[in-house]
């Protein structure tokens, strides 16, 4: 049998239907055991970039206090006002900072709440 260059082969893939083309990749997967997904991992080198874009247009953001600073009861206050915690719930979250005080919320309401937990004095990161 005649080696058949790659133009050849192309061409002899065109003529065929999807039904057959399909049975073609079956059939060349058992043959040689391998599967027609890997040829998809090839084109994985695009997903970082594809990734970078969506850390940029991130729409919810996480506020997490990271620490009470020296006015503990006036950041429970804030975390109070800003969450539906009760006192209890909200002077525990505050003991065990770095924890999250709002999560999945919009630009707007992360960036307030950061400025209201800073002004009472505590450290705070939006992610």
């Amino acid at each position: 049998m005649a080696k058949l260059s790659q133009e050849d082969l192309l061409a002899q893939f065109e003529e065929m239907t999807l039904i057959e083309l399909s049975e073609f990749v079956k059939a060349f997967e058992e043959k040689f055991d391998v599967t027609a997904a890997a040829a998809v991992a090839v084109a994985g080198p695009a997903g970082p970039a594809a990734a970078a874009e969506a850390v940029e247009e991130q729409d919810e953001f996480d506020v997490i206090l990271t620490g009470a600073g020296e006015k503990k009861i006036q950041v429970i206050k804030v975390v109070r006002e800003l969450t539906s915690l009760g006192l209890k719930e909200a002077k525990d979250l505050v003991d065990g900072a770095p924890k999250p005080v709002l999560e999945k919320v919009a630009k707007d309401a992360a960036e307030k709440a950061a400025e209201s937990l800073k002004g009472a004095g505590a450290s705070v990161e939006v992610k």
